[in-house]
Order: structure tokens, then C-alpha cells, then sequence
């Protein structure tokens, strides 16, 4: 099967890009431009049982979250094209495949191939690139599922979308009892404390609370306490999307199900998750253990605090949002950063004052500002080093001093915050506040 390679000829990107042109600078609508072409033309590899495997970029594995918000902006393009729509359907299957493969791991090869990442991983299955349980790696393509159908009214991916859920919604109820029923276990060896999990692999104590244990964090990072309360909201959201998916089939058990599930996520989370600070008031911590330790940062990685409005159905206007919004872009942040030629926020998993485009893209697609949108837009655009591409992180006084010079899930953000300040996104896909 072939699958579309460019979409420079789209309507609604020529008309996105003569919008962006309206705003002075060129440069922006040829930088979507190549954004989305980049994704299409270079990560996208159709496979021989119709499937599409999407690297990361210069990482040549699939990522079940990266590869979902990979494709996030063409939802936006999908009406009345069957060729982009049969793309973002065999990465669907893909995807489906994996999970059902190994749902504990984050990252698959496109063929058997072996842990390329670290051969001394637990995991010795050749499929898999690497075995780091995450919950939003389950959540991430439940969401592309229930917003294909949203953008499309097709259903011929719902039957496996709902297997699929089925599979994660036993693997949360698993992790809501981490210590006394899950035998996942990560260990590396030779390695810096973020690669692995301590006691043994099964990573620091926690309490039951009612929300579902992850091991490692969107950045690939180890869970420094094992409630990852974004995670959890994601996870929340996923399973309002499987519920609609599962009523519109006449599945009521599996819809009922996951209504069950999604509500004791969100109510653990406001019994565990949400914490007072002394300048922010009220807010939602990053992670919680259930024993009373608490770390207040975010990541820019997605699912993070910022990003609730896109991936958790958290309105923007949410007074609990908007303060930790307030806390996540300020110095109260242990990751956000200021300097000369940008401010915003990074992660531990890159060196320390670097910020992330995916995190400016993110301030922008979540503000009800649309002068905050533009500038987000612009800032993108400045912090590029001149390459036409967005990259992992670059330093806050320095762009050239960046990290992965190919990096698609960035470019993919920068797609869809360049829509949306044109007023062509996907926003009331992303979220249903």
C-alpha cells in the first residue's frame, strides 16, 4: 500500500499557509509546510500486512505515544481524503498490534529485530524495542481512535480500537494495585538512575489510592513516586472516548466499564493528586507515591500539566488548571526556564536549561489568548537555529545548542499550534470541554 507522502497541495494547508502569510513572516507557513511533508515523506514506513510503522524520527523505532501525536495534525485534514485517512488507519492497526503484543512496553521495532535500545533489558521479546511501562502509551492511541472517528465518522477501526481498550483497562485495574498484584518488573544495568527502577524493578513503594501505577514518565524518565497524576487524567479520557466508542457499538458492559474506571481515576486524583501552594493556592502535583510524598514540576513531555486541556479533557478555564498553569510557567517550577532567547519549559531528561518546543506549542494550544497562540507560533520560529525543523530542546540563551536534530513529534506540534493560530486545527478534537 501507498500512502500520501505530501500534502503541500491540501486546501486547507494552502489556506492555512496564506493566513500564517497575513501574520509577515513567511517562514511560517513554510515551516508547516515542511513539518507536515517531514512526517509523511520520511517516518512513515507501510509494512507488508497493510500495517504503517512511524519512527520517532532519528530514533529508528515506534513510539505508541510519539507516533499518535505524529499524526494529530492531519485529523484536521482528513474530510473527503481517503488517502490520509487510510494512513492514519494503518497506524491505528499498527498500534493496535503492539499493545496487544507487549501492552507494558513503549517502544516496538518494525521487525523482530531485538532490544536495540539496551540488550541487557528484562524484556526478551525481539519485537520490542524497549519495555518501559508508561500508562499514556496505552491511553495515547485510544485517544487517535476515538478522535479518527470524530473527524471522519468512520468505524472500521472500532472493533479493535474497543479489544485494545479492553487490554488497557485490565492492565490499569492490574497497576491500581501495583505492590500486591503486577509483575512487571524494569531493571538496566550500567546506567543513570532515570533508566531503571529501584527495588528490584518494581520502583518505589506506593499506596493503593485508586489511580494506576506507572513506571516511567512520558520523557522515558523513571517515576520518582509512581502516581503520575497527568498520566492518570490521560488515562481518564481515553476511556471517555472507549465509552463512546463502546455505546455506539452497543457494548454496554465494556462502556460501563470504562465510565467505572475513568471515574475512580479522576476521583483518586482529587483525593491524592491536587495539593495547597502557598503561591499558586491549589493545584495539581506532577506525581504522587499515596504515602504522603508529593513532587510539584511538571515535564514537557506530553501527557504533563500544562497539556490537560489537550489530552485529559480538562477545560482551560478549570480554576484548578489555570492555577497550576500559573505554577508550571513560572520559577515555582523546578523545569521552567528563562533566558535571551526564550523562555519555557523542559525536562530532566534533557540537560538542564534546555526548553522544549513541544512545551511552547503546548502553552500555546492550551491558552484562550490568541496573542499568547501567535507569539508561541513566533517564538517556535525564532528558536529553530535556522534548520526549518523543531528540535527536542534547545538552550534557553542559545538556540544552536540544541538536542536531536530530528525530532517529528516536535515538528507534529509545531503543525498543529499552526493550524490552530489559523484557525484550521483540530482543537475541538483534542479536547471536548
Amino acid at each position: 500500500m501507498r500512502f500520501p507522502t505530501s500534502v503541500k497541495d491540501h486546501p486547507i494547508v494552502q489556506q492555512a499557509v496564506q493566513r500564517l502569510d497575513d501574520l509577515g513572516d513567511p517562514r511560517l507557513g513554510r515551516t508547516l509546510m515542511r513539518c507536515l511533508d517531514d512526517t509523511l515523506a520520511r517516518t512513515v514506513r507501510p509494512m507488508p500486512d497493510g500495517t504503517a510503522f512511524v519512527v520517532t524520527g532519528d530514533i529508528p523505532a515506534m513510539w505508541l505515544r510519539d507516533s499518535s501525536t505524529q499524526l494529530m495534525p492531519y485529523l484536521a485534514l482528513l474530510e473527503n481524503n481517503a488517502a490520509l485517512q487510510d494512513l492514519v488507519l494503518a497506524v491505528l492497526r499498527r498500534q493496535f498490534q503492539q499493545i496487544a503484543r507487549n501492552p507494558y512496553a513503549n517502544a516496538f521495532n518494525a521487525e523482530p529485530s531485538g532490544c536495540a535500545h539496551d540488550p541487557d533489558d528484562l524484556c526478551e521479546d525481539p519485537w520490542v524495542w524497549e519495555a518501559k511501562y508508561e500508562v499514556d502509551s496505552l491511553a495515547f492511541p485510544l485517544l487517535l481512535a476515538r478522535r479518527f472517528w470524530a473527524a471522519t465518522g468512520r468505524t472500521d477501526h472500532v472493533a479493535a480500537a474497543l479489544r485494545t481498550a479492553r487490554t488497557a483497562i485490565e492492565v490499569w485495574r492490574t497497576e491500581q494495585d501495583h505492590e500486591h498484584r503486577s509483575v512487571y518488573r524494569f531493571l538496566r544495568r550500567n546506567c543513570p538512575p532515570s533508566d531503571t527502577l529501584p527495588n528490584a524493578g518494581r520502583g518505589t513503594p506506593v499506596a493503593r489510592t485508586g489511580m494506576t501505577w506507572s513506571g516511567f514518565r512520558p520523557s522515558d524518565d523513571a517515576c520518582a513516586y509512581g502516581y503520575n497524576i497527568p498520566a492518570n487524567l490521560c488515562a481518564a479520557a481515553a476511556l471517555d472516548g472507549t465509552t463512546e466508542l463502546a455505546r455506539l457499538t452497543g457494548d454496554t458492559q465494556l462502556a460501563d466499564e470504562a465510565a467505572q474506571l475513568a471515574s475512580e481515576l479522576r476521583t483518586a486524583v482529587l483525593r491524592h493528586g491536587i495539593v495547597h501552594h502557598p503561591d499558586h493556592g491549589e493545584i495539581y502535583a506532577y506525581e504522587v507515591d499515596g504515602h504522603g510524598n508529593t513532587l510539584l514540576m511538571d515535564d514537557a513531555n506530553m501527557p504533563g500539566l500544562l497539556s490537560l486541556p489537550l489530552v485529559a479533557d480538562i477545560p482551560a478555564t478549570d480554576p484548578i488548571y489555570l492555577a497550576t498553569r500559573g505554577f508550571v510557567l513560572s520559577s515555582a517550577n523546578p523545569t521552567w526556564h528563562r533566558g535571551t532567547a526564550a523562555e519555557g519549559i523542559g525536562s530532566p531528561h534533557t540537560p538542564d536549561g534546555h526548553i522544549w518546543p513541544i512545551a511552547i506549542a503546548v502553552q500555546g494550544l492550551t491558552s484562550t489568548d490568541h496573542a499568547e497562540r501567535r507569539t508561541a507560533l513566533h517564538t517556535l520560529l525564532a528558536n529553530d537555529a535556522g534548520t526549518g525543523q523543531m528540535h527536542e530542546s534547545f538552550h534557553k540563551d542559545d538556540p544552536r545548542r540544541f538536542t536531536r536534530p530530528w525530532f517529528s513529534w516536535a515538528n507534529a506540534m509545531y503543525a498543529e499550534l499552526a493550524l490552530d493560530v489559523a484557525g484550521l486545527g483540530t482543537r475541538h478534537l483534542w479536547a471536548r470541554a
